[in-house]
């Protein structure tokens, strides 16, 4: 058995063991404190809060903490806080100069740089703890006797601020000291722990007195799957298009390209942004949501009702209208044609019948273009299925893994993972997880893409 013999490999392997076991270690430690709840909150007065974190967008959030949001835990806001910063600085990296500065500066901006997003996270914490303790009043938890409202929201900020950066800090010794892309790692655990239960709570819907029995089971896990074999074609889609160029070569101070042709490619992406395009919607998604929340005078309002249903037809046009948009606004600070092109010519390369400079980059331009509107249809289209699944009858929690942010970072990390792992294998060559392992391409950690 290959795949045994290839665990046996790891396993013998000390310096990759050990990444491993340090990094299930911390991941444990991240579970356990997603279970333990806030100083003051009475665990009993928890249900309301439970039923409403299963539904609607509050469910995808309580999907990437892990379950931590409905359980009042001291890790309620789980990563996210970090995310949201850290998207906050890139956008700064590309249009505030003394960011793009920094960005030039080598390891010491990034030192400054990441200094900088871990004083936002801060702010960005009190600012979503602060709207999350409203939520827990507004869905009736009860607090202790002893605890005053003034102490516990102050102790509550604290510790939920501290839960965040902890969480954090977790990441970060993963990626260093462990397998790696940690914080993609804790958002991963997150989203898979969530899926024995709603496995386990569809299963028993469609053994129900209408649920369809088994046939209707079977044929949504088939539909699971072929979807998922659609998200790992879109992660790993970095090298379908690459431009041919070729490159000069200096001999003894004359111009002239070598005999038989000195042809390399310049690999772009299809899907250059990520994931990101659909955290940018759902975040702007998730503001009528918040109206609805807050001003309950407006549940009669046809605008606010449609955008703070994620199943509405409303809410799911403009989700994918937005995706498009942002997959060409964030393809377009990923990817500078006109770096592209001023490189080249550094490089002595030239894309034969161009002229280096302005023509090469505008159609570099044109090519990115052209290729990111199939990749941007693509990823509006998987991140708006588990609405589809939603419609046809798929319980809340188990529809989010038919598609949707939390199936696209849950395939990439796995990818990414089977990578790192597959790295350290053929550096000591035994063979890899996967026949033509070494050829495995992973994607970006989503900690670093966003």
């Amino acid at each position: 058995m290959k795949f045994i013999e290839t665990i046996k490999n790891i396993w013998s392997i000390k310096e990759l063991r050990d990444k491993i076991l340090f990094t299930l270690l911390l991941v444990l430690v991240y579970r356990i404190g997603s279970y333990v709840v806030l100083p003051g909150v009475d665990p009993s007065s928890l249900n309301a809060l439970a039923d409403k974190a299963g539904s609607g967008i509050l469910g995808m959030v309580n999907i990437f903490a892990g379950g931590a949001f409905s359980r009042a835990s001291i890790m309620a806001l789980g990563i996210m806080p970090y995310i949201s910063a850290s998207i906050a600085v890139q956008l700064l990296t590309i249009a505030v100069p003394y960011f793009q500065k920094l960005q030039k500066e080598g390891e010491s901006g990034r030192r400054q740089i990441n200094q900088i997003t871990r004083i936002l996270t801060i702010i960005v914490t009190m600012v979503q703890g602060a709207g999350y303790l409203t939520l827990l009043n507004s869905q009736g938890i009860q607090i202790v006797e002893g605890y005053s409202p003034a102490l516990f929201t102050f102790t509550a900020m604290i510790v939920l601020s501290t839960g965040t950066l902890f969480a954090m800090w977790i990441g970060e010794k993963i990626t260093d000291s462990g397998i790696g892309n940690g914080i993609s790692l804790l958002i991963m655990v997150g989203i898979i722990a969530a899926l024995p239960g709603s496995f386990a709570s569809e299963l028993a819907a469609r053994f129900g007195a209408s649920g369809g029995g088994l046939v209707i089971f079977i044929f949504e896990l088939v539909i699971l799957f072929l979807i998922i074999i659609a998200s790992i074609a879109l992660v790993q889609a970095t090298r379908r298009v690459a431009i041919q160029y070729a490159k000069r070569n200096i001999v003894q101070g004359a111009q002239s390209l070598q005999a038989g042709g000195n042809r390399q490619y310049l690999p772009l992406k299809v899907n250059a942004s990520g994931v990101m395009p659909i955290i940018f919607a759902q975040a702007i998604m998730f503001l009528p949501s918040m109206v609805y929340q807050f001003f309950t005078d407006n549940q009669s309002s046809w605008f606010v009702q449609a955008f703070s249903d994620p199943t509405s037809w409303a809410y799911n046009i403009f989700t994918f209208l937005l995706i498009v948009v942002f997959t060409y606004f964030y393809t377009a600070m990923v990817v500078n044609p006109v770096q592209i092109a001023d490189q080249l010519k550094k490089d002595g390369g030239f894309i034969p019948g161009i002229k280096p400079g302005k023509n090469t980059a505008e159609y570099v331009d044109t090519v990115v273009s052209r290729i990111t509107l199939p990749g941007s249809i693509f990823l509006g289209i998987i991140a708006i299925l588990p609405a589809f699944a939603m419609l046809g009858g798929v319980n809340t929690g188990f529809a989010y893994f038919f598609g949707g942010t939390s199936l696209l970072i849950m395939v990439g990390v796995i990818l990414d993972t089977l990578q790192q792992i597959e790295s350290h294998l053929m550096m000591r060559h035994y063979d890899g997880l996967m026949k033509g392992g070494s050829k495995l391409r992973g994607r970006q950690s989503v900690g670093a893409s966003i």
